[in-house]
């Protein structure tokens, strides 16, 4: 869903958030820093993007008072994408307004980054970016180097580890009247205290659109058939090509999704269908998100998630078969003389 393959760093702004309810401080710099060392730009990049290549869900931002204006992180950010030249300012505003809200015991104090990327993907699209990171957790590290005829060894205490992001927020420079889009990371707080970060700080409201939940349904049923069909159910690859390609042709001829009529339409098997709600419930409450059972289907998502819907057979490194429609046309066989499988094609003309 989020990719950075071409993304470029462009400013980054960072301050240092204390606990306020601790008598903690916080720390403003005086300038954003431009980075021209590749080598650094190529490992903030990995630090800061690549956990969001496994995020699913997209929010919006949003305010009690249905008045987006008085969304914080939504004003500063709108600022910033209005005039680029204002980022370091409004970083330092973002700062002071975590600040304000770091009043809970438990909440670590930190190094803040704020940063402007351009050109990350997000749902098919290269958009401007804005990145709001915290780095709460520190660890040692080993160094090891060649010394005369051995080696030495050292360490660095208070090391931040580029694989391991606290907490994050990437705000798109898209759909701004709607709250924009937004992805979400906080991994070091998963109890109550953990709400200042995305409810409090970032005041976020999950997108609901048909766009997500058609992309979320499509991608719980790939899983389904690809992953989890060979634990229940012997299943073979004609079969399941056969399953995908049937969900897809359903998602393309229908203008809204029905759980129901869809179960009884594409997998047509009451045991599959009992699996696949089950495996849905499952990934509702692993991901802790809610795929609805009936929306408008959105054909934009249909055609991205098309491009993931393999309708190949590779045998060995000799043939590959695309089956796009009736699986009742290929057959499968075993030649006793020569050892081998085969398969066996039905077709009236070749094109």
């Amino acid at each position: 869903m989020i990719t950075f393959s071409e993304a470029n760093l462009a400013e980054l702004s960072i301050h240092r958030i204390g606990n306020k309810l601790q008598d903690e401080f916080y720390v403003l710099s005086e300038n954003s820093l431009q980075i021209e060392d590749e080598m650094l730009k190529q490992l903030l990049l990995q630090y800061f993007l690549l956990p969001y290549e496994k995020v699913n869900e997209i929010y919006r931002f949003m305010h009690p008072n249905n008045d987006l204006s008085l969304n914080e992180v939504y004003h500063f950010a709108n600022e910033i994408f209005k005039d680029g030249s204002l980022f370091h300012q409004n970083t330092r505003q973002l700062a002071t307004y975590l600040y304000e809200i770091s009043n809970h015991p438990k909440i670590k104090s930190g190094e803040l980054y704020v940063a402007y990327f351009e050109n990350v993907q997000i749902e098919g699209d290269l958009h401007d970016a804005i990145g709001i990171f915290k780095s709460e957790t520190k660890e040692s590290y080993l160094k090891v180097y060649p010394q005369k005829d051995g080696f030495e060894l050292s360490y660095e205490q208070e090391a931040i580890n580029i694989s391991k992001l606290d907490k994050g927020c990437l705000i798109f420079n898209t759909e701004k009247e709607e709250g924009f889009k937004v992805a979400v990371i906080d991994q070091t707080n998963r109890s109550t205290e953990a709400v200042y970060w995305k409810d409090e700080f970032l005041k976020l409201k999950i997108r609901n659109d048909s766009y997500n939940q058609t992309q979320n349904v499509l991608g719980v049923y790939k899983n389904f058939v690809t992953q989890k069909l060979d634990e229940d159910f012997e299943v073979s690859k004609t079969d399941k090509i056969d399953l995908l390609n049937r969900s897809m042709k359903y998602f393309k001829e229908k203008e809204s999704f029905d759980i129901n009529e869809f179960a009884n339409e594409v997998i047509a098997n009451k045991e599959g269908i009992e699996s696949f709600k089950s495996y849905k419930k499952s990934y509702e409450e692993e991901f802790d998100t809610q795929i609805s059972d009936s929306f408008d289907i959105s054909d934009a998502a249909v055609k991205k998630q098309a491009k993931a819907f393999k309708s190949i057979l590779k045998l060995d490194k000799n043939f590959h078969i695309y089956i796009h429609g009736n699986k009742e046309l290929i057959e499968k066989g075993f030649d006793d003389n020569k050892s081998m499988n085969y398969y066996k094609v039905y077709f009236r003309e070749e094109q």
